[in-house]
C-alpha cells in the first residue's frame, strides 16, 4: 500500500494519505484546513534487509576505512555507523549511548592529563 505525504502550502503542515494501490486516484486536501493547495513530498524509503545480509554487510572490511582505533571520535563514528547499519536491532538511544560515552571518556582523558601534568610539576 502506498504512502503519499504532502505539505499544505497554505497552512505549512503534513498530512499522509494511505492508498490501497498505486493505480489508486488520490485528490489530496489538507487534513488541517482543507485546502487543495498541496505539495508532494519525497518520503523516505526502508527497505527490509534480512539479518544474514546485514552480518554480511558488518563483516566486509571496507567498512573498516577510516577507523583509527586509537582516536575515539573515529570509533564512536564508526559505531553509529554501525548501529545504522543494524537498524532497529541497535535500539532508539544507540547514537546517544555513544556519545555520552564519549563524553565520559574524553572528561577522563582531560582528568588523566592534568594529573600526570601535575605530577610533572612537583
Amino acid at each position: 500500500m502506498p504512502i503519499y505525504e504532502y505539505r499544505c502550502l497554505d497552512c505549512g503542515r503534513k498530512s499522509v494519505f494511505i492508498t490501497l494501490s498505486v493505480k489508486s486516484a488520490l485528490e489530496p486536501k489538507c487534513k488541517n484546513c482543507g485546502s487543495l493547495n498541496l505539495e508532494k513530498l519525497v518520503s523516505r524509503v526502508a527497505v527490509s534487509r534480512s539479518e544474514e545480509s546485514r552480518m554480511e554487510s558488518l563483516a566486509d572490511p571496507s567498512k573498516l576505512s577510516g577507523l583509527d582505533e586509537n582516536d575515539p571520535k573515529s570509533v564512536a563514528r564508526w559505531m553509529k555507523k554501525m548501529g545504522k547499519e543494524m537498524g532497529e536491532d541497535a535500539g532508539e538511544d544507540f547514537d546517544q549511548s555513544i556519545d555520552e560515552a564519549m563524553e565520559e571518556a574524553e572528561s577522563e582523558g582531560d582528568g588523566r592529563e592534568g594529573s600526570s601534568a601535575g605530577g610533572e610539576d612537583l
